[in-house]
Protein backbone atom coordinates (compact mmCIF):
# COMPACT_ATOMS: atom_id res chain seq x y z
CA UNK A 1 0.00 0.00 0.00
CA UNK A 2 1.60 3.34 -0.89
CA UNK A 3 2.41 5.45 1.86
CA UNK A 4 2.95 9.88 1.82
CA UNK A 5 5.24 11.50 4.87
CA UNK A 6 5.79 15.26 4.18
CA UNK A 7 7.37 17.56 6.30
CA UNK A 8 8.89 20.94 6.98
CA UNK A 9 11.46 22.24 9.87
CA UNK A 10 13.80 24.38 11.12
CA UNK A 11 16.74 21.34 10.84
CA UNK A 12 17.21 18.70 8.42
CA UNK A 13 14.65 17.05 7.94
CA UNK A 14 15.64 13.92 5.67
CA UNK A 15 16.06 11.69 9.23
CA UNK A 16 12.42 12.49 9.63
CA UNK A 17 10.77 11.83 6.32
CA UNK A 18 13.13 8.65 6.42
CA UNK A 19 11.76 7.92 10.04
CA UNK A 20 8.22 8.13 8.58
CA UNK A 21 9.46 5.45 6.09
CA UNK A 22 10.43 2.76 8.30
CA UNK A 23 7.15 3.44 9.84
CA UNK A 24 5.11 2.47 6.88
CA UNK A 25 7.33 -0.07 5.71
CA UNK A 26 4.61 -3.06 7.59
CA UNK A 27 2.63 -2.12 4.86
CA UNK A 28 4.36 -3.12 1.65
CA UNK A 29 5.63 -1.57 -1.08
CA UNK A 30 7.77 -2.62 -4.22
CA UNK A 31 10.27 1.14 -4.14
CA UNK A 32 10.51 4.21 -2.33
CA UNK A 33 12.37 7.49 -2.01
CA UNK A 34 12.23 10.94 -0.99
CA UNK A 35 13.14 14.97 -2.06
CA UNK A 36 13.88 17.28 -0.61
CA UNK A 37 13.78 21.36 -1.24
CA UNK A 38 17.76 21.91 -0.61
CA UNK A 39 19.89 24.67 -0.21
CA UNK A 40 23.28 24.48 -0.23
CA UNK A 41 24.25 20.49 0.49
CA UNK A 42 27.61 19.73 1.94
CA UNK A 43 29.20 18.87 -0.40
CA UNK A 44 29.23 21.88 -2.05
CA UNK A 45 26.07 20.59 -4.76
CA UNK A 46 23.22 23.16 -5.86
CA UNK A 47 20.18 24.32 -4.55
CA UNK A 48 16.61 23.14 -5.63
CA UNK A 49 15.01 19.93 -5.88
CA UNK A 50 16.91 16.39 -5.19
CA UNK A 51 15.92 13.18 -4.52
CA UNK A 52 17.28 9.73 -3.86
CA UNK A 53 14.72 6.50 -5.14
CA UNK A 54 15.41 3.01 -4.45
CA UNK A 55 13.66 -0.41 -5.45
CA UNK A 56 14.98 -2.03 -2.56
CA UNK A 57 13.99 -1.72 1.61
CA UNK A 58 14.22 1.68 2.95
CA UNK A 59 17.51 0.98 4.64
CA UNK A 60 19.15 0.62 1.19
CA UNK A 61 17.65 4.68 0.95
CA UNK A 62 18.80 5.37 4.10
CA UNK A 63 22.48 4.61 2.73
CA UNK A 64 21.80 6.70 -0.47
CA UNK A 65 20.44 9.81 1.09
CA UNK A 66 23.54 9.55 3.82
CA UNK A 67 26.23 9.06 1.22
CA UNK A 68 29.12 10.86 1.65
CA UNK A 69 29.07 11.96 -2.22
CA UNK A 70 25.60 13.15 -2.27
CA UNK A 71 23.76 13.28 0.98
CA UNK A 72 20.57 14.95 0.97
CA UNK A 73 19.93 17.83 2.96
CA UNK A 74 16.62 20.46 3.13
CA UNK A 75 14.34 21.94 5.78
CA UNK A 76 11.21 21.01 3.65
CA UNK A 77 10.72 17.48 1.64
CA UNK A 78 8.03 14.93 0.55
CA UNK A 79 8.48 10.99 0.98
CA UNK A 80 6.77 7.58 -0.28
CA UNK A 81 6.61 4.46 -0.43
CA UNK A 82 5.07 2.82 -3.43
CA UNK A 83 2.78 -0.37 -4.77
CA UNK A 84 2.79 -0.28 -8.61
CA UNK A 85 -0.46 0.57 -10.55
CA UNK A 86 1.10 2.38 -13.19
CA UNK A 87 4.52 0.87 -14.62
CA UNK A 88 6.85 -2.08 -13.33
CA UNK A 89 8.40 -1.72 -10.07
CA UNK A 90 11.63 0.32 -11.52
CA UNK A 91 13.83 3.29 -10.00
CA UNK A 92 12.30 5.39 -12.93
CA UNK A 93 9.05 4.59 -11.66
CA UNK A 94 9.34 5.43 -8.40
CA UNK A 95 8.54 8.13 -6.32
CA UNK A 96 8.85 11.43 -6.07
CA UNK A 97 8.35 12.56 -9.31
CA UNK A 98 9.89 15.60 -10.87
CA UNK A 99 8.72 17.81 -13.91
CA UNK A 100 11.84 19.95 -14.81
CA UNK A 101 9.72 21.78 -17.48
CA UNK A 102 8.71 21.85 -21.09
CA UNK A 103 11.50 21.44 -23.68
CA UNK A 104 13.50 19.25 -21.09
CA UNK A 105 14.92 15.78 -22.17
CA UNK A 106 13.65 13.37 -19.53
CA UNK A 107 15.51 12.45 -16.49
CA UNK A 108 17.73 15.71 -17.88
CA UNK A 109 17.97 18.32 -15.77
CA UNK A 110 16.51 19.97 -11.73
CA UNK A 111 13.16 19.64 -11.14
CA UNK A 112 11.33 22.68 -10.37
CA UNK A 113 7.99 21.11 -9.14
CA UNK A 114 8.21 17.46 -7.32
CA UNK A 115 5.52 15.39 -6.31
CA UNK A 116 4.12 11.91 -4.62
CA UNK A 117 1.01 10.84 -5.33
CA UNK A 118 -1.48 7.71 -4.04
CA UNK A 119 -4.55 6.79 -5.73
CA UNK A 120 -5.39 6.33 -9.67
CA UNK A 121 -5.86 8.75 -12.41
CA UNK A 122 -8.15 7.73 -14.64
CA UNK A 123 -7.57 10.38 -17.05
CA UNK A 124 -3.93 10.10 -17.13
CA UNK A 125 -3.28 8.91 -20.84
CA UNK A 126 -5.45 11.98 -22.28
CA UNK A 127 -3.37 14.46 -19.97
CA UNK A 128 -0.23 12.69 -20.93
CA UNK A 129 -0.94 13.35 -25.00
CA UNK A 130 -2.13 17.09 -23.79
CA UNK A 131 1.65 17.68 -22.10
CA UNK A 132 3.36 15.74 -24.81
CA UNK A 133 2.15 17.91 -26.84
CA UNK A 134 3.57 20.81 -24.92
CA UNK A 135 6.73 19.54 -24.70
CA UNK A 136 7.13 17.77 -21.82
CA UNK A 137 9.23 14.49 -21.75
CA UNK A 138 8.04 11.66 -19.84
CA UNK A 139 11.25 9.19 -18.24
CA UNK A 140 8.07 6.61 -16.39
CA UNK A 141 4.93 5.13 -17.16
CA UNK A 142 3.16 6.25 -14.00
CA UNK A 143 -0.07 8.58 -13.40
CA UNK A 144 2.22 10.26 -11.14
CA UNK A 145 4.50 11.90 -13.48
CA UNK A 146 1.36 13.17 -15.19
CA UNK A 147 0.49 14.89 -12.26
CA UNK A 148 3.94 16.74 -12.15
CA UNK A 149 4.07 17.99 -15.37
CA UNK A 150 0.33 19.27 -15.38
CA UNK A 151 1.25 21.20 -12.22
CA UNK A 152 4.36 22.39 -13.92
CA UNK A 153 2.64 23.74 -17.01
CA UNK A 154 0.21 25.45 -14.53
CA UNK A 155 2.58 26.73 -12.21
CA UNK A 156 3.03 30.97 -12.75
CA UNK A 157 4.73 31.46 -9.25
CA UNK A 158 2.00 30.34 -6.55
CA UNK A 159 1.85 26.46 -6.18
CA UNK A 160 -1.07 26.64 -4.55
CA UNK A 161 -2.99 28.12 -7.37
CA UNK A 162 -1.44 25.39 -9.75
CA UNK A 163 -2.47 22.94 -7.34
CA UNK A 164 -5.83 23.99 -7.72
CA UNK A 165 -6.47 24.36 -11.27
CA UNK A 166 -4.41 20.70 -11.59
CA UNK A 167 -7.16 19.36 -9.33
CA UNK A 168 -9.27 20.25 -11.44
CA UNK A 169 -8.29 18.47 -14.25
CA UNK A 170 -7.73 15.29 -12.49
CA UNK A 171 -10.48 12.11 -12.54
CA UNK A 172 -9.85 9.39 -9.92
CA UNK A 173 -9.60 9.22 -5.94
CA UNK A 174 -5.95 9.92 -4.94
CA UNK A 175 -3.99 11.99 -2.36
CA UNK A 176 -1.05 14.54 -3.55
CA UNK A 177 1.88 16.08 -1.90
CA UNK A 178 3.59 18.78 -3.91
CA UNK A 179 6.47 21.06 -3.07
CA UNK A 180 8.10 23.84 -5.71
CA UNK A 181 11.91 24.62 -5.93
CA UNK A 182 11.02 28.38 -5.96
CA UNK A 183 8.91 28.26 -2.74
Amino acid sequence: MCGIVGAVSGRNIVPILVQGLQRLEYRGYDSCGVAVNAAQTQMGQAAGLQRARSTERVAELVAQVNAPSGGLQGTTGIAHTRWATHGAPAVHNAHPHFSPGPGVKAGEGKGRIGLVHNGIIENHEELRAELQAKGYAFASQTDTEVIAHLVDALYQGDLFEAVQAAVRQLRGAYAIAVMAKDE
